[in-house]
């Protein structure tokens, strides 16, 4: 069938552009990661896109499209897992998520950490990781009870193929909104996602209310979904359609600001090793997310 038609549609400009159903927007991404479209029309979508910006309807129609072709991974005794999106990396601020992924796997939460890289000049989580010793998982039938390290192209192959068109037309599309959202696990899970711009915090908020996810959600730092070590996020819990505020957001100036590794692997690594063997005090921010996706877990 195509997807010119629908292309017609969002390619009006920022004024003029429709915006599909849930049940188009999940027929057109569906074409695009069965590889059933150009390199051209891609590009073309990613640009209308990015001009337009995503409807509520539009994300849930593409979490669908990219749920339907997933290898998710696989439920662990009814355990319920955290999954943590790591598509930023860290370039000023270290990369903290993996002192949250460690944090939570401390108290018995398996933890899916999963992510790409999107942007050459960043430290990631898995450079973090892979220092601390950790391994990405080759498929998802590696998935155990604690940590798991997950590439997206393990997931979703034709995913990752949407996120690196951004290496080419240096420009997000919506597969970098897409994976902050979704779920790659079966079973119970709860969704930890972050947002920079003010504007996303309403969007995603909207869509994780319409798909009734299990979800958390906070102005994450540089991107990632882990609190800002220097000052406290607010940070809402989204279950069956509803959203809960569950920590405010840190008024007035900062008194003083924590001693933070260079944003390298190696220094961030032994940072959170000194943390998790108690030589250094968890950052406070840090340590109230963690309190709080405990109990959001409690009734996911």
């Amino acid at each position: 069938m195509g997807i010119g038609h629908y292309l017609k549609e969002i390619g009006r400009g920022k004024d003029g552009a429709r915006s599909l159903t849930r049940e188009q927007a999940a027929d057109l991404l569906g074409q695009v990661l069965d590889a059933q479209v150009t390199d051209l029309e891609v590009g073309a979508f990613c640009l209308a896109m990015r001009i337009k910006g995503e409807t509520p309807d539009e994300m849930a129609g593409f979490l669908d499209a990219v749920h339907l072709r997933l290898t998710a991974l696989p439920a662990f005794d009814e355990q319920a897992t955290v999954v943590i999106p790591c598509y930023n990396g860290a370039r000023k601020l270290p990369a903290l998520a993996p002192l949250l992924a460690l944090l939570l796997s401390q108290q018995g939460v398996r933890v899916c950490l999963h992510g790409t890289p999107t942007e050459s000049r960043r430290t990631t989580s898995f450079e973090v990781l892979e220092v601390l010793g950790y391994k990405r998982l080759s498929h998802v039938e590696q998935a155990n009870s604690g940590l798991n390290l997950v590439p997206t192209e393990i997931l979703c192959p034709a995913l990752k193929k949407l996120l690196d068109v951004r290496r080419v037309v240096n420009l997000r599309n919506p597969a970098h909104s897409l994976v902050k959202l979704m779920n790659p696990c079966r079973g119970p899970a709860l969704i930890v996602s972050s947002y920079t711009h003010p504007e996303y915090a309403v969007s995603m908020a909207q869509t994780f209310k319409l798909t009734q996810a299990s979800a958390f959600l906070l102005r994450g730092t540089e991107g990632e979904p882990v609190a800002d070590a220097r000052r406290t996020p607010q940070m809402d819990f989204f279950q069956n359609g509803a959203m809960h505020t569950v920590q405010l957001a840190q008024p007035g100036a900062l008194a003083s600001i924590p001693d933070l590794p260079e944003a390298n692997a190696a220094d961030t690594a032994a940072f959170i090793e000194d943390v998790l063997n108690q030589k250094r005090a968890v950052p406070e921010p840090i340590a109230l997310q963690v309190k709080h996706i405990l109990q959001a877990l409690k009734s996911t």
